[in-house]
């Protein structure tokens, strides 16, 4: 975990906004109609669309945000989906209990 890394993308209110979205999937997205579950997250697509910005803006911050250890990605043919890494969110809030 880089404390610095996630720090940053922390100070983006869209990404802080994308990890509260996906803390409960099923209440602020469509269901899949592939999938019918939220197990492996929400498609790239159903996150822009929520986001209002363009596909390749969201993707940039979710590739981030995977790198950082915050998110896990699944590839289901030629879509991607991502989830909260709530081990990942567990040791940041963890670290800043215990160090600051």
């Amino acid at each position: 975990m880089d404390i610095i890394d996630i720090n940053k993308i922390l100070s983006n209110e869209l990404r802080v906004n994308i990890l509260n979205w996906l803390k409960e999937p099923a209440s602020n997205f469509p269901p899949h109609k592939e999938l019918k579950h939220f197990n492996d997250g929400v498609c790239v697509q159903y996150i822009g669309d929520k986001a209002g910005v363009s596909q390749s803006t969201v993707s940039h911050y979710l590739s981030w945000m995977q790198k950082a250890g915050l998110l896990i990605a699944t590839r289901h043919g030629k879509w991607t989906y991502y989830k909260r890494n709530e081990e990942t969110i567990r040791n940041y809030v963890t670290y800043l209990n215990e160090h600051l």
